[in-house]
């Protein structure tokens, strides 16, 4: 359940960055309020392995991205580098290499609703529908708890890897005002925020705290130059005045983000009883670059004359207008031995979708006319909460009272999709991003009703166990029922053991099972078909089950000295369905070797012709196709599947287009997948004289993905039987993706040494090798798979700050001080055939985009913070 009831949970492995000059008991005594319902428990006596982020720690890094600082303090997070498409707008974090969507997100204990931008990408983000937590207000934050265990029976099914919680300020006076600026060392990326909060006290007894954040982010590119371009201005001279040249397709970097974001945290106490409320309000407008296209993208042929619309060609952009807004009502309070707490969060994120700077190359060949703004249609979703959390003690004769928790939550959402301007889906589409059409467009709902009960005693002395069990029904996915038992034995003051076991369950989100995006290009089909529906059906599919998982954690908390503290929990978490993106289904690809080819590589591709179809089973992919565009899913020959555009199969004199293709994917069940993992921390602090104190953080994280298994394709689809793993449900390259770009190890050494006026905050994280497989265009592996790394890299933050004066402190840092870049992919296989073909594609696979410490170089800031 989403909720807590005045509960609160500690860890012995808490970060001592909690935002102010730590006592040597400050880690042991603090209490925090995520995994547990036991109230007032200390970290000293956590059963679960957790980690604290203070505002301090969090401001440190530089970024005023929430993301970014926690992928920089916590090696269990990995953030996303680069997204394609709208996915450049909408980054995700992942903890232990898995979904974003198996990572819960609380704001004080309260789910936090997802985004509508759902990745369709391949890989660990495929599928990712999680919280978009730029819109949480940074300067709001008090501190973060990042706990990592799984708790489905505790706080709901979706926990798989488990929760990060951002508990926000409750002061009610005083405040504070940050502004950062900063960029790239070598191009783009120039930022500038300036946010602040402030608590006030309206009347005795209550609070308010107001927080609120502009920040905006410019374009950064790294690309390289464009052989296409280059190519085609020996003819067309023009083509060098387009911007950039001949570095003109730009579409690899970040995007241009401007966001503001406001919140508020209120509460009013009397006696043992509290009203409260929370909520934020965010607006972004984003803007990415996407592929550039040649100048004869856009023509018409009227009379023999040939005119251009985009003479030296064009940068079209994807651009979305965003508003997401969160509000939260509770009251809270005790009667005699019995907490309660009631809630209610409503949240709705809206996403309008746009295409600048680009044209409709089919509209304008038909009518002479064509827009280059598109509206390409909406997306939204919303959630709405209510809990009841429960907790009471009872005094039968153990060392301590046994704690009881219980509650209720009812849980309803939405996820849709509006149609664009029919401009934007027209024929082959806006150029860059097709437009959501009529036959894209959808509403889907659905509730859930769940129950858990928690139960913590110590039998003996020193002995903890924690055992809980969650029921949950989904209107569309049936019941379910979670178990945990957590236990932990202090077998001195300096040693104690604590383990887990528990199970999960992850119905899909409304995004997974509901998107729909049928691209329709000058010579190809392709795109996303929504799993339960009838088209998807024609392809054998019956809709997404939901996810199971088994969750095993071990750990040891050391104390052997007065100021250290060591942790290590080992980790085993396997997922049975899970769900993600499936390889591309073929139903035309005109390149296919015709039938009686003979040529020396005759062996290894597929023949193709209309007979061969229903041999090969292709035919069932053409009738969803058909079906998606508003057709009939009974095809029985390519020429009757009429809703099909013929020019994507047949040049204009009637010939086979050679270069055409009809290809489409669906969110599957794909794999049964492990995880297994060491979490550690090291802390110390010590004073060092004359010379002021210095705090020493070690955090690391070995991680382990491995597909065991791969869930069969249905039927109606032909597997090859000369590479079978060409054409699995999910493909060799994407199961590569899961298991090898997260690095299986991960450590990070921080350094806080504060003397008077200066600090200095030293950051070193080391990374090892991750990497993905691309197909060879050359030399003696040509068309085979071969491996693209990114090798092992130490990246080293910086920051020195000075307190001016009382309430004023500046500070300069530069993340990646050494302006560490990922290793290139390989010239000699991929690259150097691109460029020798004049292809586009050199210009954008420079670095790959999997990289876990980015693809931007290094980073440079100052910033000027003000306390009152």
């Amino acid at each position: 359940m989403a909720t807590i009831a005045l509960a609160s949970l500690s860890a012995t492995g808490v970060m001592a960055q909690t935002g102010a000059p730590a006592a040597d008991d400050a880690d042991t005594s603090t209490i925090i309020v995520t995994g547990t319902r036991t109230t007032g428990m200390k970290a000293a006596d956590s059963p679960a392995p957790i980690q604290l982020l203070g505002n301090d720690a969090l401001q440190r890094t530089g970024s005023p991205d929430l993301l970014t600082s926690l992928a920089q303090n916590l090696p269990s997070i990995q953030a996303q580098a680069f997204g394609s498409d709208l996915q450049a707008h909408n980054l995700q974090l992942k903890l232990r290499g898995l979904s974003p969507n198996h990572t819960l997100i609380l704001v004080n204990g309260k789910r936090r609703h997802g985004t509508a931008n759902v990745s369709v990408a391949g890989g660990p983000y495929g599928g990712s529908a999680a919280p978009d937590i730029s819109f949480i207000t940074p300067d709001s934050i008090d501190h973060v708890e990042v706990l990592q265990d799984g708790a489905a029976a505790q706080y709901g099914t979706d926990a798989i890897a488990g929760v990060i919680n951002f508990i926000q300020k409750k002061a009610d006076h005083g405040g504070t005002v940050n502004a950062t600026a900063g960029q790239y060392y070598d191009e783009g990326g120039r930022t500038y925020a300036i946010g602040g909060n402030i608590g006030l006290a309206p009347f005795d007894g209550a609070y308010l705290n107001v927080a609120a954040q502009r920040k905006h982010k410019g374009f950064s590119f790294r690309g390289d130059i464009n052989p296409q371009a280059i190519a085609l201005s020996a003819a067309n001279p023009a083509i060098k005045n387009l911007p950039g040249y001949p570095y003109t397709n730009r579409i690899v970097g970040d995007p241009h983000i401007d966001e503001t974001i406001a919140s508020y945290n209120a509460g009013y106490d009397f006696g043992d009883f509290e009203l409260y409320s929370f909520g934020s309000y965010g607006h972004k407008k984003a803007t990415a670059y996407e592929n550039t296209r040649p100048p004869t993208t856009v023509a018409r042929t009227v009379g023999g004359v040939t005119t251009l619309f985009y003479p030296i060609g064009f940068q079209p952009q994807e651009h979305i207008d965003e508003t997401d807004y969160s509000i939260t009502g509770g009251f809270k309070g005790s009667i005699a031995d019995t907490t309660f707490d009631i809630a209610s969060t409503y949240g709705r994120d809206f996403i309008g979708v746009y295409v600048l700077h680009s044209a409709n190359a089919q509209l304008y060949r038909d009518t002479g006319f064509t827009p280059t703004t598109f509206h390409d249609g909406d997306f939204f979703t919303t959630q709405w909460s209510n809990t009841l959390d429960l907790t009471h003690q009872f005094d039968v004769g153990l060392s301590t009272p046994i704690n009881v928790a219980g509650g209720l939550e009812f849980r309803h959402e939405t996820y849709g999709i509006k149609a664009g301007d029919p401009a934007s889906y027209y024929g082959g589409g806006a150029q860059s991003f097709f437009g959501y059409s009529p036959n894209d467009a959808g509403t889907y709902k659905r509730d859930n009703f769940s129950q858990y009960l928690d139960v913590s005693l110590n039998p003996v002395e020193h002995l903890l166990v924690d055992g809980a069990v969650r029921h949950e029904h989904y209107t569309d996915f049936g019941s379910t029922t979670v178990f945990k038992l957590t236990s932990r034995y202090d077998l001195s003051d300096s040693i104690a053991v604590r383990g887990t076991v528990s199970t999960g369950f992850r119905a899909p989100t409304l995004a997974e099972g509901g998107y729909s995006g049928i691209n329709v290009g000058p010579s190809s089909v392709s795109g996303v078909l929504p799993p339960a529906s009838a088209a998807a059906g024609a392809l054998g599919f019956g809709g997404l089950k939901p996810e199971k998982s088994t969750n095993f954690s071990f750990g040891l908390v050391l104390n052997p000295a007065p100021r250290l503290t060591i942790t290590v929990d080992a980790y085993q978490i396997t997922i049975r369905d899970r769900i993600m993106i499936s390889s591309g289904f073929n139903g035309y690809t005109g390149n296919r070797c015709p039938l009686g080819y003979a040529g020396s590589n005759a062996g290894a591709c597929l023949p193709y012709n209309d007979d061969l179809y229903k041999i090969n089973n292709q035919l069932a992919v053409l009738g969803a196709v058909n079906g998606a565009l508003g057709g009939s899913t009974n095809v029985t020959s390519l020429a009757n599947a009429t809703a099909i555009p013929s020019y994507v199969y047949l040049t204009p004199t009637g010939l086979r287009e050679t270069t055409g293709s009809i290809a489409v994917q669906s969110f599957v069940n794909g794999v049964k997948m492990r995880t297994r993992g060491i979490d550690m921390m090291v802390t110390y602090n010590m004073d060092v004289g004359n010379l002021g104190r210095l705090d020493l953080t070690f955090t690391g994280n070995y991680n382990a993905n491995k597909v065991l298994g791969i869930n069969p394709l249905p039927s109606a689809l032909y597997s090859s039987t000369i590479n079978p793993g060409l054409t699995r449900l999910i493909d060799t390259s994407s199961v590569v993706q899961l298991e090898h770009t997260t690095p299986k190890f991960r450590g990070t050494l921080n350094a806080l040494w504060t003397w008077d006026k200066f600090s200095l905050n030293a950051r070193e994280s080391y990374y090892s090798e991750v990497y993905a497989l691309e197909t060879a265009r050359s030399g003696p592996d040509a068309g085979s798979l071969i491996k693209v790394p990114v090798k092992p890299s130490f990246i080293t933050d910086l920051e020195l700050s000075y307190q001016i004066l009382e309430p004023v402190k500046i500070s300069i840092g530069a993340n990646n001080l050494f302006n560490k870049y990922p290793t290139e992919r390989t010239k000699a296989f991929i690259r150097n055939a691109e460029l020798a073909n004049n292809e586009r594609g050199y210009s954008t696979d420079k670095y790959p985009n999997f990289s876990p410490y980015g693809i931007n170089g290094g980073y440079y800031y100052a910033r000027v913070s003000f306390k009152f």
